[in-house]
């Protein structure tokens, strides 16, 4: 009987010793979502994911914005909104949209309103830049091995994505200016935190 009491505070005392070591490494100070290192927890990607997957199923069921070239990412419940509206009004519909869904923290609405006059039939002069400038960014040492996707509708370019400093983004940009064909080039790549 002794020695079965002597166990019981003697494993009552492990678990005490095992829930403080693992409370003293927590660092009550970090951003909700962010694991160390700056990585967003799986938690906050599922649920930014969720966020994205609503954000583009109710812009697709609204009748002003199921035909426009628009991308929607989400991170920590912020909502960048990015891609090509025909028109003032259609960009305003779709912060609209967006705004309506629920757990969207904040909205950054990027979309670029097409230039009028330009065709919108030149899909491939568009892909052939957007393939120019995919090309020169994987080619640069600078801006090879970041994440940065590329948008064209006639001659103009959209960037977004993720770069590690300021300096890969200011030589994407540069980049693309360069390309051949390009005219205008909106940007909307983000340092990662």
């Amino acid at each position: 009987m002794m020695n079965s009491r002597i166990e019981t505070v003697f494993l009552g005392a492990m678990l005490v010793s095992a829930v403080a070591v693992t409370c003293a490494g927590c660092d009550k100070s970090a951003v909700p979502g962010i694991e160390s290192g700056g990585r967003t927890s799986l938690g906050a990607q599922v649920d930014d994911s969720a966020i994205t997957n609503r954000v583009k199923s109710a812009l697709m069921a609204d009748p002003a914005t199921r035909n426009l070239d628009l991308k929607v990412e989400t991170h920590e419940g912020d909502v960048t909104l990015s891609g090509f509206a025909d028109n003032l009004p259609q960009l305003d519909k779709v912060t609209t949209v967006a705004r309506g869904i629920p757990s969207v923290r904040t909205i950054q609405n990027n979309v670029v309103v097409r230039t009028p006059g330009a065709s919108p039939g030149n899909t491939s002069d568009a892909g052939a830049i957007t393939n120019k400038v995919k090309a020169a960014l994987s080619a640069d040492p600078a801006t090879g091995g970041q994440i940065i996707d590329v948008v064209a509708h006639s001659d103009e370019v959209l960037l977004k994505g993720f770069v590690d400093s300021k300096a890969q983004m200011d030589k994407a940009v540069e980049i693309a200016r360069a390309t051949d064909g390009v005219r205008l080039v909106s940007n909307e790549i983000s340092v990662k935190r």
